[in-house]
């Protein structure tokens, strides 16, 4: 983004001033804006669209569940923060739009549940070509970011308590799977990354939330949060520490999920808006960051199953 506007000599000193003005107010929107996005004041600030897709073909989670046609709680607040980073957010539940309309998009952010392909009444199923579209969208380029329950999508055949050796192609793409959940605690946030972008600044933080179990491990992904099991409560979670947020190269693509995102509170939380926001923005390809495999280092039991 160029701040600087060239204008004729004969100009008013009047019109240099609206100008200059104006330049300054587009600045200081953009720098109020977390420390995350000001790497790309200047060369790749501009606009993106996104599409929030929240269909729900199972379960469908309190924060997308829309009343009277209204935008769902998540969705407001994703349209907000959109407006914040400069991203314009367009939020759908019709799974058509991945016959064709996705192509307009720069990224994708989901909120979904089990098969896509499977329809209700008011949410269009996907159909198999789409989901083939979507996964080589993102092989060619485009952003995905998850969050919550876009792991418990397109489930792999088999066994829910076991590792698959070959994983279907979305979870494959997205990094892992879910398993479920146990009840809602407070647990710690292990930080394992803290150069990746919007990564809190105070480090590692415990958060009252719906913790995901997960398996099926993508072995390249780049763990950005572990989730600390000791002192948990519940089986689901009586396993070593594995991974709860990450990131990873798909093709030309990135993609950045985390398992945080049930609770209300938590889509107003400052830990999860900085690394939310900053992953989204990293999957746009609007900042740059080292995301090599670490899952080994940092998770070397995260194949460990619960016994459930």
């Amino acid at each position: 983004m160029n701040f600087r506007t060239a204008l004729p000599d004969s100009s008013a000193n009047s019109s240099r001033r609206k100008v200059l003005k104006q330049s300054a107010l587009t600045l200081g929107a953009l720098l109020a804006a977390p420390q995350l996005l000001r790497p790309a004041i200047g060369s790749t600030a501009e606009n993106k669209k996104l599409l929030f897709f929240t269909k729900s073909s199972g379960f469908e989670h309190d924060v997308v569940k829309r009343k009277d046609s209204e935008l769902a709680y998540a969705e407001r607040i994703m349209t907000e923060m959109g407006k914040k980073y400069n991203i314009d957010v367009h939020c759908s539940k019709d799974g058509r739009i991945f016959d064709k309309d996705y192509e307009q998009f720069d990224g994708f952010l989901f909120y979904t549940t089990t098969d896509l392909t499977q329809g209700k009444e008011k949410e269009p199923a996907m159909t198999v070509q789409g989901k083939e579209n979507l996964l080589n969208a993102i092989a060619a380029g485009k952003g995905f970011a998850g969050s919550h329950c876009a792991s418990d999508t397109f489930h792999t055949k088999g066994n829910a308590a076991e590792n698959q050796a070959t994983p279907d192609p979305y979870i494959q793409m997205i990094g892992g799977e879910f398993i479920r959940h146990g009840r809602q605690q407070e647990a710690t946030m292990k930080l394992v990354s803290p150069s990746f972008p919007g990564a809190p600044k105070s480090g590692s933080f415990r958060m009252n939330e719906e913790w995901y179990s997960l398996k099926n491990f993508a072995k390249d992904m780049h763990v950005i949060l572990v989730q600390e099991t000791e002192g948990m409560v519940d089986a689901d979670y009586k396993r070593p520490a594995y991974p709860a947020t990450w990131a990873r190269t798909q093709g030309k693509g990135r993609v950045f999920y985390t398992s945080m995102g049930h609770r209300e509170d938590v889509w107003t939380n400052p830990n999860f808006e900085s690394l939310f926001m900053g992953g989204l923005n990293w999957t746009l390809g609007r900042i740059a960051a080292e995301t090599p495999p670490n899952l080994s280092a940092v998770c070397p039991d995260a194949a460990t199953m619960p016994k459930l």
